[in-house]
């Protein structure tokens, strides 16, 4: 029998609808039955794409007895951590901060009024590798609040109070609290060269993860400051992630990190945000140098997108799976099922001979990279330790023999990805989040217009219409999710609004539709007024939202870009397009914990010392005007957007618009389309020359 999850929307919570455990959603209701019973509450916090989260349900939240224990002695609350990042933050705060780590399932015991006492991550149904079984935990717990619920109210109590008085303001002295100064990027570039794997690409060890956020600063460093060292490394692991298992070869997209140093083999679940935030990435350095491989991943990123996790609604789905059926009838769902190649199986599809050609290309063997001797496909081969990190795209260029074998590679492409078709495909979470769909807007926008594309722009737009039209409520307010086409009932946290308005002004300045900078204004205002304390610092919640343990505040970037710096980034340009001096400030004194941070953990805070990349640049405000049925305004309107200065903001519109204030009394010149180049509206003169403004835009 169905037990309350079965009323929820999130795709992981009905995941645990037929589970034997009586759970609750997280809701006041759940408290009040534990503080009835006198029992505590058991939180387990996960994801619908998270491996070790099925892992620990099909062991232990299918088993009657487990089901049985927990039903008797606990009150259970499911959350799915995507659609209630706070709930996460406070808890996973309180983890890291009694046991040094954190991850996912999050397994945490509360008293009834929501205070932690025990914590914990995975734990498995039999002890292993030091670690107790679930059971043993449980009654563990337990046996505490049974017997000594007075020294575990003390425990929670100190929990409570230490949480409280972790305030980031207090650790940024006043002087700090401005944007970082050209000294302060210049350290937070070495701090990445420091960290920088020169062998294999990217930044530390295994697991390794896309760093997509720090990326984006050198490119912007290099733009401003011309650092060749800062364009090598996106350069480098841009071309080590392209060719390795990490990015799949056949159907496009990167799966969320590699388990390894070198990225053969990948955690294979496929999420949203990390491809759209690639996608931008890829684009941006083939902006940057043209390079082939950059422009074939970006455009092969954003049709994945588009093809695997596209609604019907116009949005875009959460994630893909992990994990799928293993296609042998026993009904076993493993890790990389659907992604991992053995020899006899490009036999089976290819023939002998381009089987062999296939394995050589993509790096199969016998041996196999993965378990039970399958492999994931990559492009072997092509170390990166030669400097720029990029020869010739293996997809693209001939042999020297003169067969062309990008038209093989391709052939073989087409016919493994049909056939990959028909396995058993990994589930999606079709939740669409408002702050995803944000980055995914702003990503489809610039890589169709880079690349020709109106079917990407016109992909952005329906996202962006959906944004405004479901998740946003006729107060302005967001939403933080969807799903066919009906808003949750979670209100939206920061990264929601600011990644919203990110990807309109993005949107904005690719379509010249003025609408979208206003309903970003919309949402940016709401920034100022329920997530901004008095003294300029940023919260992850509204100031009317559901009051927790703790109210979460964090500028650190992790997969995304953090609520704080996404807001400084969006205020920013939004301040560009409009001139408001409000907005303006508002980044300006956002930046300050990039100041504090950027020098010190430089991976963790890329997006916020991308931002300052172009707060020091000005940022550029370019305004194009004329019709955009001319050529000419078409021909400015492409240097406009392919400029590498860093954050420019680019308006576009007719003669006379006022839909975005940088448009305003920019006439044409002599007849002709113009554009006008500013630093804090006040101009150069108008060029009409597509080339000049070109070069205008190279720092």
């Amino acid at each position: 029998m169905p037990n309350r999850l079965a009323h929820e929307t999130s795709p992981y919570l009905l995941q645990h609808a037929d589970n034997p455990v009586d759970w609750w959603p997280w809701s006041t209701e759940a408290f009040e039955e534990a503080r009835r019973r006198g029992v505590p509450v058991l939180l387990s916090v996960g994801y619908s794409s998270c491996h070790w989260c099925h892992v620990m349900a099909h062991e232990s939240f299918e088993d009657p007895a487990t089901a049985a224990l927990l039903n008797d002695h606990f009150v259970s609350v499911k959350v799915d951590r995507e659609e209630r990042p706070d709930v996460d933050a406070v808890y996973m705060e309180a983890v890291q901060a009694a046991t040094g780590q954190g991850g996912w399932p999050m397994t945490v015991f509360l008293t009834p009024d929501a205070e932690p006492f025990y914590f914990g991550t995975y734990f498995p149904p039999e002890p292993r590798h030091g670690m107790p079984s679930f059971a043993q935990v449980l009654e563990g717990v337990r046996g505490a609040w049974t017997d000594r619920r007075d020294e575990v109210g003390e425990v929670a109590g100190r929990i409570v109070a230490d949480l409280a008085g972790r305030s980031l303001t207090d650790s940024l002295p006043a002087a700090d609290r401005r944007p970082p100064r050209p000294e302060e990027l210049h350290a937070a570039l070495m701090g990445l060269t420091r960290e920088f794997d020169a062998v294999r690409g990217g930044f530390g060890g295994a697991p390794k993860f896309p760093q997509s956020m720090a990326l984006e600063f050198l490119l912007r460093h290099h733009a401003r400051t011309g650092s060749e060292a800062a364009l090598d490394m996106v350069r480098a692991t841009c071309a080590a992630m392209a060719r390795g298992g990490i990015y799949d070869q056949l159907g496009g997209g990167f799966a969320r990190y590699a388990v390894d140093a070198t990225w053969t083999v990948p955690h294979f679940e496929k999420m949203l945000y990390d491809n759209a935030l690639l996608c931008r990435t890829y684009a941006h350095l083939w902006r940057a140098t043209g390079s082939d491989l950059a422009r074939r991943v970006a455009v092969e990123t954003a049709d994945f997108m588009v093809r695997e996790l596209r609604t019907e609604q116009g949005g875009f789905a959460s994630a893909l799976d992990a994990d799928s059926d293993d296609g042998t009838g026993s009904g076993r769902h493993v890790e990389g099922a659907y992604y991992v190649w053995t020899p006899e199986q490009l036999r089976e599809v290819l023939g002998e001979k381009d089987a062999e050609f296939a394995a050589h290309h993509f790096g199969v063997t016998q041996e196999g990279t993965f378990e039970e001797g399958a492999s994931v496909l990559q492009l072997p081969g092509t170390g990166i330790g030669t400097g720029t990190g990029e020869g010739p795209d293996p997809d693209t260029d001939p042999d020297t023999d003169g067969v062309d074998d990008a038209e093989r590679v391709a052939s073989v492409k087409q016919r493994l990805l049909a056939a990959r078709e028909e396995r058993p495909r990994p589930g999606r979470d079709d939740k669409i989040v408002a702050s995803w769909n944000g980055l995914a807007i702003a990503a489809l926008a610039e890589t169709g217009a880079y690349f020709g594309r109106p079917d990407l722009i016109q992909a952005a737009t329906d996202a962006a219409d959906l944004l405004v039209r479901v998740h946003m409520d006729w107060q302005g307010r967001l939403h933080r999710t969807s799903r066919d086409g009906t808003p949750g009932a979670n209100s939206g946290v920061l990264d929601d609004y600011a990644n919203a308005a990110e990807g309109l002004v993005t949107l904005a300045s690719v379509t010249g539709e003025g609408v979208w900078v206003e309903f970003a204004g919309f949402f940016l205002d709401t920034v100022l007024v329920q997530f901004t304390a008095e003294d300029g610092t940023l919260y992850d919640t509204a100031g009317d939202a559901e009051a927790l343990i703790r109210r979460p505040q964090d500028p650190t970037d992790n997969a995304t870009p953090s609520g704080w710096t996404a807001a400084a980034g969006a205020l920013l340009t939004y301040a560009a397009l409009t001139g408001s001096d409000l907005h303006r400030g508002a980044a300006e004194s956002a930046l300050g914990v990039v100041t504090a941070l950027g020098g010190k953990a430089p991976r963790f805070i890329g997006w916020g010392l991308a931002v300052a990349e172009a707060a020091l640049d000005g940022p550029r405000e370019v305004a194009v005007v004329g019709s955009q049925d001319d050529p000419a305004t078409l021909a400015l309107h492409r240097a406009a957007l392919l400029g590498t200065a860093p954050g420019a903001a680019v308006a576009l519109g007719a003669p006379g618009s006022d839909e975005v204030p940088l448009l305003a009394d920019r006439p044409l010149v002599d007849g002709r389309p113009a554009a006008y180049v500013c630093r804090h509206f006040t101009c150069e003169r108008p060029t009409t020359d597509p080339e000049e403004l070109a070069e205008r835009l190279r720092v």
